[in-house]
């Protein structure tokens, strides 16, 4: 069996030790060197050709985004992120996935033993992800153009009761930028499910409302889910849809992991089903793992129409395909092309119109 080869990027030797404890005790990886600074790791990488480097965010000597910035442009490779949970930290991580990192983890809470069996099996199965991820270009933070314009919507009441159901996982910060970059001021409410630790949906969210002609904001629970407005699950809870009078509301839900996630995408998909049925056009992108796929069979059941992105433009062809296997989806495009294709089929299906 090829083993993955990976190199760990980290100045902190406690965290190269736990690392390389945890990589090494998989039987499909192994650790071809650790690197204290992007200096050690850039002639490692020469020397060793590694499948996949994990790489901290903040570092002496060299930044890691600048380290990434070059690394993508000069050897393209899969990057996972390790991040730490602050503020800077979740704004840095966004940046790097932005310049083409395929996921992140958190660094791992050392005192803290009883959870050490769940982040091997996290960072394990991100390891594994990126070794199988499309690498994407590189893309420089800020240097995104203006939204392809696409058909507005006929009347924006005319879709005032139709919703956009969104869910993802790895590859899924930049592929829902790119999505949200070109819906209209005037497209149907959205609720998004991101696979996403808590600390960093605040950021993802505040970033995409600068980029963006709607607004993006981090689900805060019985909100009134309005036009033009996207609403993102936030990283402790589950985010689901209900009925109040006229209106669709969020929901918060801090109840068990479905599918190993909070977040989970199959708890949003289902609660679309139960309250609006026929009303809900549901996305399900790129990701690794099978959330979101028996959720979206239930909306389709339940009369919603349904989108997978394809497996040439997912970093990770999971979720969707897991999906479209299903016979969940109705129809399957490139990243690309989703948002002018949901917008066609919203202008040709509008529905009745809430009162207001």
């Amino acid at each position: 069996m090829k083993k993955i080869k990976v190199l760990i990027v980290d100045d902190s030797a406690l965290i190269r030790h736990v690392m390389s404890e945890i990589i090494s005790s998989q039987a499909d990886m192994e650790v071809v060197g650790v690197a204290p600074d992007p200096l050690v790791a850039r002639e490692l990488i020469k020397q060793t050709n590694p499948d996949v480097l994990t790489l901290d965010v903040e570092m002496p000597k060299m930044d890691g985004l600048d380290f990434l910035e070059k690394l993508m442009r000069l050897r393209p490779m899969p990057v996972v992120m390790v991040s730490s949970l602050t503020e800077r930290g979740s704004e840095i991580t966004l940046r790097a996935l932005e310049l083409g990192a395929v996921d992140f983890v958190t660094k791992p809470k050392i005192s803290i033993q009883n959870g050490m069996r769940e982040y091997t099996e996290l960072i394990s199965e991100k390891i594994r992800a990126a070794a199988n991820a499309r690498v994407r270009p590189r893309r420089i933070p800020g240097s995104y153009s203006a939204p392809v314009a696409l058909p507005p919507l006929r009347n924006p009441l005319t879709s005032s009761e139709k919703l956009i159901i969104i869910g993802a996982s790895t590859g899924g910060t930049e592929a829902i930028r790119e999505f949200l970059m070109q819906m209209p001021s005037d497209c149907p409410g959205i609720l998004i499910a991101q696979h996403m630790p808590e600390g960093f949906t605040t950021s993802f969210a505040l970033r995409l409302n600068t980029l963006c002609a709607i607004t993006v904001r981090e689900a805060h629970g019985d909100e009134r889910v309005l036009p033009g407005h996207a609403y993102i699950a936030p990283g402790h809870s589950h985010l689901t849809l209900a009925r109040s009078g006229a209106n669709y509301v969020t929901k918060i839900d801090q109840g068990e992991y479905v599918n190993r996630h909070r977040p989970s995408v199959d708890v949003l998909f289902r609660s679309a089903a139960q309250a609006a049925g026929k009303n809900a056009v549901g996305v399900i992108l790129t990701g690794m793992g099978k959330d979101g796929a028996a959720g979206m069979l239930e909306m389709r059941n339940a009369g919603a129409y349904n989108f997978a992105q394809d497996e040439a433009s997912c970093v990770v062809f999971g979720m969707p395909r897991e999906a479209i296997a299903l016979g969940a989806t109705n129809e399957v495009g490139p990243l690309s092309a989703l948002p002018a294709m949901v917008l066609n089929y919203l202008a040709a299906n509008g529905g009745r119109a809430l009162r207001v």
